[in-house]
């Protein structure tokens, strides 16, 4: 939840309405954005991991 919220600026209460899968891609896409974005290796990137 607080991923999305900090790099969507989405509430609480936004995050929570999503279906659980519909977060997940969620994550996905801001974290592929960040990869992107960064041009880093993977070790220094802010990004979300399904565990």
């Amino acid at each position: 939840m607080t991923f999305l919220s900090y790099y969507l600026h989405w509430s609480r209460h936004e995050v929570m309405n999503l279906p659980h899968l519909e977060r997940r891609r969620w994550c996905r896409e801001v974290s592929a954005v960040n990869e992107k974005v960064s041009g880093s290796s993977k070790q220094n990137q802010k990004s979300f991991e399904f565990r």
